[in-house]
C-alpha cells in the first residue's frame, strides 16, 4: 500500500504531461496566425504549456522511478504554483468587484461607464499601446458587423454584448438632432459612422471591454478556486510519494523501526536505583 501514492502521482502527471502537448500546439498555432487577438494570447499559452510539461515530467519520473531530486523539484514548483494561483485568485476578485453596467429605460441592453471599474483596469485600457492592440482585435473580430443592419426596433428589443453596447453605437443619451448647443457625453462627439471608427475611441467602448474582462475574470477566478483545491490535494499526495521515495533509498523496509538508540525517560535512573535498593534489602 505504501506505493499507492507514487502510483497516483505517476498517473496524474502522465495525464497532465499529455494535456500540455495541445496547449503548446495551440500557442504555436497562434504565433503563426495573423489575427491580433490570437497573437496576444500566444505567450501565456506557451509559458503555461511548457511549465506543465516540465513539472509533469519531473513528477512522473520522480514517482515512478524513485528519483528523489525530481520529486523535490516537483513539490517545490507545485508549491510556487499554488501560491501564485492563490494570489491571482485574490487579485482577480479584488479588481473585478466593481462594474456591472447601468440599465437604460426602454432598452434590453445595458451601458457601461469607465469610472465604474477599478483603477488598475482603467489604467490598463488607457495605455495607448495596450488599447491599440485591443482595438485591432475588435476590428478583426467583426463584432460590430453583426448589428450593422439592425433597425431601430431591433435596438429596442434585442440585447447586446458589453463590447457591442460600448463600441458599436453612440451612448443612448446622445442627441444629434438638437439645433442648440447643449453639453453632452464626450463620447457623443467621438462617434463616427465609418466602420473603422464607430465608437472605438469612446470611454464607453473601453468600459464595455472591461465589462467583458470582468465577467471572464470572474468565471476564471471561480475555476481557479477549484483548481487550487485540486492542486493542494495533488501536492499532499506528492508529499507522501516523496517520503516513500526517500524511504526506498534506505536499507530499511517500510514500517521498520530505524532508531539505533533510545534515550531513557527522566525517571528511569531513579526507578532503577529504587529497584536495585529493594533487591538488596530482600
Amino acid at each position: 500500500m505504501y506505493r499507492f501514492s507514487n502510483t497516483v502521482i505517476g498517473f496524474l502527471n502522465l495525464f497532465t504531461l499529455l494535456a500540455s502537448i495541445p496547449i503548446i500546439g495551440a500557442g504555436l498555432w497562434m504565433a503563426k496566425s495573423s489575427t491580433t487577438c490570437e497573437s496576444f494570447l500566444q505567450t501565456p499559452l506557451l509559458i503555461l504549456g511548457f511549465v506543465i510539461l516540465i513539472i509533469s515530467l519531473a513528477g512522473f519520473i520522480g514517482a515512478c522511478f524513485n528519483v528523489v531530486w525530481a520529486l523535490w523539484v516537483y513539490l517545490l514548483v507545485m508549491m510556487l504554483i499554488i501560491a501564485a494561483l492563490m494570489g491571482l485568485t485574490i487579485f482577480g476578485f479584488a479588481v473585478t468587484s466593481q462594474g456591472g453596467g447601468h440599465e437604460i429605460a426602454g432598452r434590453v441592453y445595458r451601458e457601461y461607464r469607465l469610472e465604474d471599474y477599478s483603477p488598475w483596469l482603467r489604467n490598463r485600457v488607457k495605455d495607448p499601446q495596450y488599447w491599440n492592440t485591443i482595438r485591432s482585435c475588435l476590428l478583426n473580430s467583426k463584432t460590430c458587423g453583426k448589428i450593422a443592419l439592425w433597425t431601430p426596433l431591433d435596438y429596442l428589443n434585442n440585447d447586446m454584448t458589453p463590447v457591442q453596447s460600448g463600441c458599436c453605437k453612440p451612448p443612448t443619451s446622445c442627441n444629434y438632432e438638437m439645433t442648440t448647443m447643449v453639453a453632452q457625453n464626450p463620447d457623443c462627439y467621438r462617434w463616427n459612422n465609418a466602420p473603422t471608427v464607430l465608437c472605438y475611441e469612446c470611454d464607453s467602448c473601453k468600459a464595455g471591454v472591461l465589462e467583458s474582462v470582468r465577467r471572464d475574470w470572474h468565471k476564471l477566478s471561480v475555476l481557479n478556486i477549484v483548481m487550487l483545491l485540486l492542486l493542494i490535494g495533488i501536492y499532499s499526495i506528492g508529499c507522501c510519494a516523496f517520503q516513500n521515495t526517500k524511504r526506498a533509498e534506505t536499507d530499511y523496509p517500510y514500517g521498520q523501526n530505524r532508531m539505533s538508540k533510545v534515550r531513557p525517560r527522566w525517571d528511569y535512573y531513579w526507578w532503577r536505583w529504587w529497584h536495585d535498593k529493594k533487591e538488596q534489602l530482600y
